[in-house]
């Protein structure tokens, strides 16, 4: 009986001996399944041991120097270029969002390299944003490009949730955590990302002591730490994962860590519509005498008088003065008319007909759009009075029943024409009734000559803008591969340029590996690489498949040739592709001819 007491006492049997993770698992895992059978396993003992010590994760600014996650070395203009390919109008608010956004990485960037980044901040205000502009003018797909092309994390949230539940501070935080998800719980990158609050409009106070005002104000207040600079939790009690993460780290480590993220260096944009705003910038500036005398007639009238705001007057619409001070930068984008939203149509990266591209283009189906269809879509758009979001609208309109039926048949061309865009059921009915009508595949064929023809005038337009930043030239073949990749596959200018980058450098790789394979050193000269990336599109292959199959006929007649001459070293030109047998042979024959001379 002593010997059992004393078994108790001492399970291990070992004096003052304290068990460690596995073995107590593994005996409770025995006792549980003598007395409950298989039925029963642990999986993850919750043991806490005596003389834990909880530690605290460095702060992400003592964790080194992490700007080169980013590689970020864009200027201004640079951006301001990149978002003039995608987004159409707008040219003040993408001028300023480019300048203000670029400063912003680019001072965090002059503080780390100068060893400045723990104290250099304090007291400095960041380049926080507040958007004014109606429904469908670009807000947030401007910001998300920025945040695609600087490579930083991106998430964003609507003020109105924060209001309605009077849950203050909680989902301001929460958007702060959302980073670190979106940096695949990097987070040191994610104290790099940008959080988007759009609807901010609605969680101005009308200074009524009861009611959601209270709830509005409050949130305000929740989102000045985070503006300037605050250390959110990344473990919340209402966030279970956090807490499963938190219990996987210590049953690992036998360590509670608070991992925490600092809001330093993360940039908030804030939007809104803001309506009535106009009417307290009109009063200030009657008041002052500088006002235009008369009540607003117009919404062009209304967006002058947003391009004149100032802090007293978001103040006067309902926000405290320590939040607008923490949001020092002012961005107003303009409404969009008739011909914005034809120019965004035809604008060749605008997502609205790509996306509507794809839909066909994952039956087989091309679709093309004529330009006077596209006028009366705009104005179709116009009428639903919510800016670029009514494009959307107005091509599922027309063009939802053509993607339900022809996907049935043996159609696999549509040229969307006016008549088309005036009477969908009618020209589906023509369509279906007749589709091999050979004046339809004569102006589809017309069609897709025109977008291709203009499409290559717009690259070879900004072809000089282009070439900085590609190290090579850019060709009149390259451009056709890019305009090519576009009309058939639907990428964006960008990724088509980008593709093109990544062909070239396949070349360049090539010829360091075949020289390290053979010891002989090729160089392929601008049209040798143009006759390859033709091969590899008409192919629908890679680079690398093209050149790797020239590799078995290079080895063998450059090494002839190396022979016979001792030359090492060979350029690589259309004519050696195109026939590489006739090119060694005239390689020989010139230098037979220059011996016996």
């Amino acid at each position: 009986m002593s010997e059992i007491k004393q078994e108790r006492e001492n399970p291990s049997g070992s004096e003052g001996k304290v068990p460690n993770q596995k073995e107590l698992e593994k005996e409770l895992t025995e006792y549980l399944s003598k007395k409950y059978g298989d039925r029963v396993k642990i999986i993850t003992p919750l043991v806490f041991p005596k003389g834990e010590t909880e530690e605290t994760e460095p702060s992400v600014s003592e964790k080194g120097k992490t700007m080169s996650k980013i590689n970020f070395e864009m200027k201004p203009e640079e951006l301001e270029a990149y978002l003039d390919e995608y987004v159409v109008c707008q040219d003040e608010a993408k001028a300023v969002l480019a300048t203000k956004i670029c400063t912003h990485f680019n001072r965090i960037r002059y503080w780390e390299r100068q060893g400045k980044d723990s104290g250099a901040a304090v007291g400095l205000i960041k380049n926080n944003i507040i958007m004014i502009g109606p429904t469908g003018v670009g807000k947030t797909y401007l910001i998300k490009l920025i945040a695609k092309k600087l490579g930083v994390p991106f998430v964003k949230g609507d003020a109105t949730k924060f209001s309605e539940t009077g849950y203050v501070g909680g989902d301001v935080e929460d958007l702060v955590r959302d980073l670190v998800l979106e940096a695949g719980d990097d987070i040191e990158l994610a104290q790099y990302g940008i959080v988007y609050i759009d609807e901010i409009d609605k969680i101005a106070s009308s200074h009524n002591l009861i009611g959601p005002d209270v709830s509005r104000t409050g949130v305000q207040r929740a989102l000045l730490k985070p503006l300037e600079e605050a250390e959110i939790d990344l473990r919340v009690p209402h966030d279970p994962i956090s807490q499963l993460q938190a219990i996987e780290r210590y049953r690992k480590t036998g360590k509670k860590e608070k991992r925490t993220i600092n809001t330093k260096h993360i940039l908030f944009i804030v939007s809104g519509a803001f309506n009535h705003l106009d009417e307290i910038i009109r009063k200030r500036l009657q008041e002052k005498g500088l006002g235009f005398g008369a009540r607003l007639k117009s919404r062009e009238l209304a967006e002058g008088y947003h391009k004149q705001v100032r802090s007293e007057d978001f103040m006067a619409f309902g926000f405290e003065t320590e939040f607008v001070g923490r949001l020092p930068v002012t961005v107003v984008l303009d409404s969009l008319e008739v011909d914005d939203l034809f120019q965004i149509l035809k604008n060749p990266n605008n997502p609205v007909i790509r996306s509507k591209k794809a839909d066909f283009k994952a039956y087989g189906i091309d679709i093309l759009f004529e330009e006077e269809a596209l006028r009366l879509l705009a104005e179709m758009a116009f009428e639903e009075k919510t800016g670029a979001r009514g494009l959307v609208s107005a091509v599922e309109k027309v063009l939802l029943k053509f993607e339900k039926r022809f996907p049935s048949t043996e159609i696999k061309r549509l040229l969307v024409t006016s008549r088309v865009v005036e009477d969908p059921e009618g020209e589906l009915t023509r369509l279906l009734a007749d589709p091999e009508r050979a004046t339809d595949l004569e102006a589809f064929q017309q069609a897709w000559d025109r977008e291709k023809s203009a499409l290559l005038e717009r690259l070879r337009h900004k072809a000089e803008e282009t070439l900085g930043k590609f190290e090579t030239l850019l060709t009149e073949t390259r451009l056709r591969i890019v305009a090519d990749r576009h009309l058939e596959l639907g990428l964006d200018i960008p990724q088509a340029f980008e593709e093109i980058r990544q062909m070239i450098g396949q070349v360049r790789e090539y010829e360091m590996r075949f020289f390290e394979r053979v010891g002989i050193s090729l160089k392929f000269s601008e049209e040798g690489v143009d006759a390859v990336l033709n091969r590899a599109q008409r192919a629908g292959v890679s680079v690398w498949s093209i050149c790797e199959n020239f590799s078995k006929d290079f080895e063998y007649g450059f090494k002839l040739v190396q022979e016979k001459t001792g030359l090492n070293r060979f350029l690589i030109t259309t004519e050696a592709i195109e026939d590489t047998e006739a090119y060694i042979q005239k390689l020989l024959q010139t230098y037979f001819a220059k011996e016996s001379q």
